[in-house]
């Protein structure tokens, strides 16, 4: 039941956020230099969040099968792989290692 009033809350949150930038600008137009802010912070967050789910482990920062699995994957899109490629790897060493281990 907390997971799902967890869902429900985030999206009343966004929906909230969506609703409230338009109504704060009230029709004016972003300054030049956000535009590009925000396209350079979309690849640092999806880095935070992927760095945090390969390395957290509950508590503590672990490295185990997920950790080998990122940077499976990490040398295929280096190498570039399609995004598919990219989430075979990750899922194929991830199943591998933790079915070893």
């Amino acid at each position: 039941m907390t997971f799902w009033l967890l869902i429900a809350a985030c999206a009343l949150m966004t929906a909230v956020v969506k609703g409230v930038g338009p109504w704060a600008l009230g029709g004016r137009e972003l300054p030049g230099w956000f535009p590009p802010l925000v396209t350079a912070m979309v690849p640092a967050l999806l880095s935070a969040l992927v760095v945090t789910a390969a390395l957290a482990d509950g508590r503590r920062i672990e490295v185990g099968a997920d950790t080998a699995g990122v940077a499976a994957a990490l040398v295929v899109a280096w190498r570039g792989g399609s995004m598919l490629a990219v989430v075979l790897v990750a899922v194929a060493v991830t199943a591998g290692l933790r079915l070893v281990l």
